[in-house]
């Protein structure tokens, strides 16, 4: 992700902010705010800004290096995903995601986009609930 190829600094070696930034998103299991990240750099030293947070994790977006949601709330919320195309399964409560793969759903949207002649069709798929350890509560 640090890589100089980084879509993050256009080719060129990524900042020691935009690398911390990355590394931070990296050892984050879950959805998290640009707020909440830059919290957590500033409680550990890091000298980034939240101006510096929002750049790197648009152009990281932008880039498809990450993927983002909106909460219910309508606050943008990121996290570092596997490669390749899947969708989430997302905790209302604590924000808890799993990557889910959705071959049925997949095949419905090829074949909706088929019968209105649509072609090239990209799409987002969050699934909201609650995940088991919330519901215990």
């Amino acid at each position: 992700m640090t890589s100089p190829t980084s879509p993050t600094t256009r080719g060129r070696r990524p900042t020691r902010q935009q690398a911390a930034v990355i590394e931070q998103l990296e050892r984050t299991e879950d959805f998290t705010s640009a707020q909440d990240l830059h919290a957590r750099l500033r409680e550990e030293g890091a000298r980034v800004g939240l101006a510096t947070v929002y750049r790197t994790l648009t152009a990281l977006a932008a880039a498809g290096e990450i993927d983002t949601l909106r909460t219910d709330d309508g606050e943008a919320v990121y996290r570092m995903c596997s490669a390749g195309h899947h969708h989430h399964l997302v905790c209302r409560e604590c924000g808890r995601a799993v990557e889910i793969a959705g071959p049925a759903v997949e095949r419905w949207a090829d074949r909706v986009a088929g019968e209105h002649g649509f072609t090239e069709v990209e799409h987002t798929l969050e699934v909201f609930g609650r995940c088991a350890t919330c519901a215990a509560r």
